[in-house]
């Protein structure tokens, strides 16, 4: 099987970005093996503060969060960080030609019931003439983005990883620590009959998504002519490996609770690098408005609605906007 570093040198990846994508996989590698430990290593559970978002951390987000932030500083690749669990970008080295975004423990609500999680990053170029605790340096559209992917945290721990030459997946082969190539250029099915959604937001759901899914449910008997099957994580980085894996559409609409927040996942390092990754193996990835990669950002924890998967699902799903 191919190396991840053959794989990478084969889409044409600069050797500076070759180094850090290894240096940030390093760091995922210890969450994997912290997360393994489990209760037997004191980490399941919640801390008694909350992150930026309002939510309340599980020290498992803290523990993610600080050997991702401690190995990309200390590497020298990377101006700057931005981090689902930091308040403001953290800034590394002022020469460093890369910016990082990361959600470093996506689903961390599942660490207590030992269901899937994972970390989720991406990466882009670093303007120069900024300064390394400029948070202005991350507002580039996800068009902007270098390279993006997803650790998950399962049964294996597999990458999801594109640098805009395909979706690959990896497996961590512990024998010898690394990621071994073992699907190469996957393709998301055009057509799906999975769907995945939290119906429990329902009443909050804008009128086309209400009729939308509302025609999934109808089966058979409906619109659409088939029948459905709904599929819920309740972790983004889960939902999406499914997706990728076979085929289906994940969705976290807009909803009418709070205006304030158009929708629950952030832009820069949860919906932007999903949408690289479904894009490169032919799915679609749009807010119901136009494409994620396109929405310039406006600060560096901005929300957006998503609605992302196999190619012809996700566009009936937006004839009904």
């Amino acid at each position: 099987m191919k190396r991840l570093n053959s794989q990478l040198q084969k889409d044409g990846a600069p050797l500076e970005l070759i180094l850090l994508i290894r240096t940030l996989l390093a760091g995922c590698k210890e969450i994997s093996f912290r997360v393994s430990q489990g209760a037997l290593a004191g980490v399941l559970g919640s801390t008694l503060s909350e992150n930026v978002q309002g939510e309340t951390q599980k020290k498992l987000d803290v523990i993610s969060n600080q050997i991702l932030k401690d190995i990309l500083k200390d590497s020298g690749y990377v101006k700057a960080i931005s981090s689902e669990e930091e308040d403001d970008v953290v800034p590394c080295h002022p020469d460093g030609k890369y910016l990082v975004s990361f959600d470093p423990l996506d689903g961390s609500s599942n660490t207590e019931i030992n269901s899937l999680i994972g970390t989720i990053f991406s990466i882009a170029h670093a303007p120069q003439w900024m300064e390394p605790d400029d948070p202005s340096a991350f507002l580039q559209p996800g068009t902007q983005m270098v390279a993006a992917g997803y650790v998950l945290y399962g049964p294996s721990t597999m990458l999801a990883m594109t640098t805009g030459r395909g979706t690959h997946l990896y497996t961590l082969d512990k024998t010898h620590g690394g990621f071994l190539v073992t699907q190469a250029n996957i393709q998301v099915p055009e057509d799906t009959a999975e769907f995945a959604i939290n119906a429990s937001n329902q009443r909050h759901w804008e009128e086309p998504i209400q009729n939308y899914i509302g025609d999934l449910m109808a089966g058979a008997d409906g619109p659409r002519g088939k029948d459905y099957n709904m599929r819920w994580v309740a972790a983004m980085v889960g939902d999406i490996h499914r997706v990728l894996c076979r085929g289906g559409i994940f969705m976290y609409p807009f909803d009418k609770r709070n205006p304030k927040k158009p929708g629950k996942l952030r832009l820069l390092y949860e919906a932007n690098p999903m949408a690289f990754l479904m894009e490169q193996a032919g799915g679609l990835a749009s807010t119901g408005e136009g494409r994620i990669m396109e929405v310039m950002p406006s600060e560096i924890h901005q929300r957006v609605p998503v609605l992302i998967g196999s190619k012809n699902e996700v566009a009936k799903c937006l004839e009904y906007y």
